[in-house]
């Protein structure tokens, strides 16, 4: 008998991928990862022989259902599927496939549609937080269309709102998991910070960067990658993380001061690849630092005007970002900012 599952495919953010049903899922996690490579078609470049896209943005799989935690009303389980390699990481978030997570929820009956707006309380079970959806609903159905353009997506589409609180210490308990806002590795000042997701943000200058290239020519840079990425092992051993060789975390981030009206600008990396726009998880790390005292980002700006309520703009390869961030008794309360979400299709993967 063919083995089948059900599957909707999404974008989410400015990410694409199948959401799963946890259910359906197996609940040893090396069975789970196994049917993810089954499904996505890893280890070939190109993912022929499955549904996944051949490239980090589009190798993303969401498993969503119903909670048991009474603050939120669906879990969601993330894993990035690796393309020609056969890694499956559970260990990070995705803030941008988490955009599709709530519309998914509605559709699918585990949460009652409102007037208007739907809040979904997602609790996010690779770092165990909570996350609110406000998803635009009408007549007992989610509302995709929209005049809201995101930068990476071509479309307009309905906003969707998602409110991130607790962000600090995602997997590490600490927002500063070294017990500094600064280190030094390998000669470059280093701010190692855990909010949503494990970073480390070092300054374009300190690792000879304008901050301004394009991913492609950052990509290409090999002497550059491999000290990033020696700083990176440093890094995630300094964070508590351990050997973080075969890990997606931390993400190392370099980062300049503004070119185009905005409060900053990044370039994210995957962590061995730079982002062709920003992580909404990674965002949300580069704002909060920025929000923070004496940090790498914090003092690159001169004379920035930050307080308990900020609005902060990121600049990245593919636009902008926007985000708000309220801190509370200097520590980050909740980090709030816009996605988008399509549903592209539903149907049955046919399983090898």
């Amino acid at each position: 008998m063919t083995k089948t599952i059900s599957c909707t495919l999404m974008r989410g953010g400015t990410s694409k991928g199948p959401i799963l049903k946890l259910d359906e899922m197996p609940s040893s996690i090396e069975e789970c990862a196994d049917l993810l490579r089954e499904i996505m078609g890893s280890g070939h470049e190109l993912q022929i022989d499955g549904i996944g896209g051949g490239y980090s943005l589009t190798s993303k799989v969401a498993m969503v259902g119903p909670s048991s935690d009474e603050n939120a009303d669906v879990d969601y389980l993330f894993a990035q599927v690796g393309t020609r390699d056969l890694k499956v990481d559970f260990s990070p978030n995705c803030g941008n496939m988490l955009s599709a997570v709530g519309p998914f929820a509605i559709d699918n009956g585990l949460v009652t549609p409102q007037d208007n707006i739907t809040c979904v309380r997602i609790r996010n079970l690779n770092t165990n937080k909570i996350i609110h959806a406000d998803v635009k609903t009408a007549n007992g159905e989610v509302v995709y269309t929209g005049d809201t353009f995101i930068s990476g997506v071509p479309n307009s589409a309905a906003p969707i709102k998602l409110t991130f609180f607790d962000v600090a210490g995602a997997k590490t308990g600490k927002l500063f998991p070294t017990g500094k806002s600064i280190d030094i590795i390998d000669g470059v000042p280093v701010t190692c910070i855990d909010a949503a997701t494990p970073c480390i943000i070092i300054n374009a200058k300190d690792v000879e960067k304008t901050g301004y290239e394009q991913p492609s020519e950052l990509d290409n840079d090999l002497i550059f990658m491999e000290k990033l990425e020696s700083i990176r092992i440093q890094a995630g051993i300094l964070m508590g993380l351990g050997d973080v060789t075969d890990k997606v975390i931390p993400k190392p981030v370099i980062v300049a001061k503004p070119k185009d009206g905005g409060n900053i600008c990044a370039r994210y990396f995957v962590p061995n690849s730079c982002h062709k726009s920003l992580a909404v998880t990674g965002s949300i790390a580069i704002s909060t630092s920025y929000a923070m005292e004496n940090t790498v980002s914090s003092n690159l700006i001169e004379n920035k005007n930050i307080g308990d309520d900020n609005e902060i703009t990121i600049e990245h390869p593919s636009g902008k970002i926007d985000l708000s961030v309220k801190i509370r008794d200097g520590k980050p309360e909740s980090v709030s900012l816009i996605r988008t979400a399509r549903k592209i299709l539903t149907g049955t993967i046919y399983l090898p």
